[in-house]
């Protein structure tokens, strides 16, 4: 008998660390098509949705990216009784206008707050989103992806709701996973190996491949800083299939030097401003 269950619990193990270390079947060329040669246009994407015309992240914001664009971007914390919703903030007093946090509060209590009055008097009353409601959008829109931070440390079990909400719209492959966390990006490695995930990092590694292979990511998104003191870097991680991404860049200065360098994305609050940009310096794209 005590044999026998040795037997199964090395199994487990075994079984438990394929999973963990196993290479992700999905790859950056899946979600960004073809990896950027230098001064090739890189990929727009709209930071907490077209924040420069609404509130970030909420619906009128997303929904005016997505319409527009083929990726928008946006941050998931969870509530006190364990429903993601998107706000980017530690605290609630920028956007909200009171003291404490997202996760301090239950979701009735999130669904009250008034997230639109400080960008203007005319958006007064814009609540909070949830990521359902997010992801639902988002399904109605064949050509549009999304870049999903996920917040702060979280565990398995709640990555797995997350997916579990992408799954359930059928996004399988148009949703992105990011994060600054090791923990979380190990968290998703484990309960979605297959789903494709970026990691945010402010210095990009001389070599960043053996950490994208370590985490089974397929890019990470980075400063214009940090590219432009390691170029070399970007070369690396295109000739191993890994995509670089820049956030949050709203000139063309840092337009035009991070294009130079072949990045395949750039997250910024001007989409309109960097499209318009974009259609100058590479017409016909």
């Amino acid at each position: 008998m005590r044999i026998a269950l040795a037997g199964a619990g090395i199994a487990a193990v075994a079984s438990l660390l394929w999973t963990v270390s196993t290479p992700a079947d999905v790859y950056a060329i899946d979600v960004f098509g073809a990896l950027r040669k230098p001064g090739e246009a890189a990929a727009i994407i709209g930071h907490r949705g077209d924040r420069s015309l609404a509130p970030e992240n909420t619906m009128p914001a997303l929904e005016l990216a997505m319409d527009e664009l083929a990726y928008v971007e946006t941050d998931v914390r969870l509530t006190r009784d364990g429903v993601p919703v998107l706000f980017h903030d530690t605290g609630l007093d920028r956007v909200a206008g009171r003291e404490g946090r997202i996760e301090d509060l239950d979701l009735a209590d999130v669904r009250r707050l008034d997230v639109g009055s400080w960008f203007s008097e005319d958006w007064a009353g814009e609540r909070v989103p949830t990521l359902d409601e997010f992801l639902a959008a988002l399904a109605e829109r064949d050509g549009a992806r999304a870049l999903v931070e996920l917040k702060a440390a979280w565990s398995p079990d709640e990555v797995r709701r997350v997916v579990d909400l992408v799954e359930r719209h059928g996004l399988r492959g148009r949703v992105v996973l990011q994060s600054f966390s090791v923990e979380t990006l190990q968290s998703a490695q484990r309960v979605a190996p297959t789903m494709p995930r970026i990691m945010l990092i402010r210095e990009l590694p001389a070599d960043p491949v053996p950490l994208a292979e370590h985490l089974g990511v397929i890019g990470f998104g980075t400063t214009a800083a940090s590219v432009t003191a390691a170029p070399d870097a970007v070369d690396r991680a295109h000739a191993s299939g890994v995509a670089v991404l820049c956030y949050t860049l709203n000139t063309q200065d840092t337009w035009e030097q991070v294009s130079a360098l072949g990045v395949d994305g750039i997250i910024t609050d001007q989409p309109s401003d960097l499209d318009a940009w974009i259609a100058t310096t590479a017409p016909g794209t």
